[in-house]
């Protein structure tokens, strides 16, 4: 069953034009008794759109994430291999950027957990950021000589086709939709379906456990559908956000919470202390990559890179940095397959 969270917005509205014809019937007393009626209605849903208020106001009261180690960030910047200039001068789309003198990436500055631009030293530091930054090395020499232009979903394969950057590094899903307008290069990581529970949660132990309890997700994501394959009596509740559904998982408004892994390890960055991951990931696998302008040689390129820093245990240690040591997670994921 699936239950979508109703929003406070609607029902203030109502109440605004409920007290306005309230105020404007004075006068007979029909008009009194309809003036009676409108305000016993209008307590009534202030009464419950307060309740939605009050959920939202305990959203917008964001937890600060667990800052990344910036020496170790930028000790693993450091020490990342240099392309040679005939590897160079092999690939149509790396000359191009080393006769420019810098990469051009389209990415984001405010993700928690892959990047994020800190103002304290105007350097961006992440998983994707660490990414770029490497790759910007290996062509360059220097891996401070990138300009990011910021994207959104609707804006990653435009900044391609239109040539306002080289590269897009934006947890990028992989889709064939997407191949038909750009190449891709990876994939670099993999993500999956996981189960949020509060961090004194011992009865969910995974997304086996789920029949019967109240689930939340996101509303427009992934998540409902794969609910309903993978724990079809469970009751889910959208929410529009992920720091709503979170919020009413804390409140105890629903048991659980089902969304991206790699999302949910934004939770745990921030609020290790009131969450935990319950049994593993599940559902099927979302790789993420790099998106490149159709048919460039540069897929080929920014694979040997890949692979380059996989086998010198540098996508390892830049994870741990990025991810494994802000989240308690001391493993690190298997690396996907580059090329495939």
């Amino acid at each position: 069953m699936i239950m979508r969270k109703s929003t406070a917005t609607a029902k203030i509205t109502a109440l605004i034009l409920a007290s306005a014809l309230g105020i404007t019937a004075c006068g007979t007393s029909a008009n009194k008794t309809e003036t009676a009626s409108s305000a016993a209605a209008t307590e009534a849903a202030a009464t419950e759109a307060a309740g939605e208020t009050a959920s939202t106001a305990a959203a917008e009261a964001e937890p600060q994430a667990v800052e990344i180690d910036k020496a170790a960030f930028d000790a693993i910047l450091a020490k990342g291999p240099v392309a040679d200039d005939a590897d160079i001068e092999a690939s149509e789309w790396a000359k191009k950027i080393k006769e420019a003198g810098k990469l051009r990436v389209g990415g984001v500055r405010t993700s928690q957990l892959f990047s994020q631009l800190d103002e304290t030293d105007n350097k961006m530091r992440g998983f994707d950021a660490g990414l770029f930054q490497l790759l910007t090395r290996y062509i360059l020499g220097d891996e401070s000589k990138y300009e990011v232009t910021q994207v959104d979903s609707s804006t990653r394969e435009s900044v391609l086709t239109s040539d306002q950057v080289d590269a897009v590094f934006a947890t990028y899903s992989i889709t064939d939709s997407r191949k038909e307008v750009i190449s891709f290069a990876g994939p670099y990581y993999t993500s999956r379906q996981a189960v949020l529970v509060k961090v004194d949660n011992s009865e969910i132990t995974g997304v086996d456990s789920l029949a019967g309890k109240i689930v939340a997700t996101q509303a427009g994501s992934t998540g409902p559908s794969i609910l309903e394959e993978f724990a079809p009596e469970a009751t889910v509740q959208e929410f529009e956000t992920d720091l709503e559904a979170r919020t009413a998982l804390e409140q105890g408004r629903v048991d659980a919470y089902v969304t991206d892994y790699t999302l949910m390890l934004n939770a745990l960055v921030k609020e290790a202390d009131k969450f935990k991951i319950a049994g593993d990931v599940f559902g099927p696998e979302d790789n993420y990559g790099i998106g490149l302008p159709k048919d460039s040689d540069g897929v080929e390129f920014v694979n040997t890179f890949l692979k380059k820093i996989e086998e010198e245990g540098l996508w390892d240690e830049l994870w741990k940095v990025s991810l494994g040591d802000r989240t308690g997670i001391s493993e690190a994921p298997e690396t996907p397959a580059v090329g495939e």
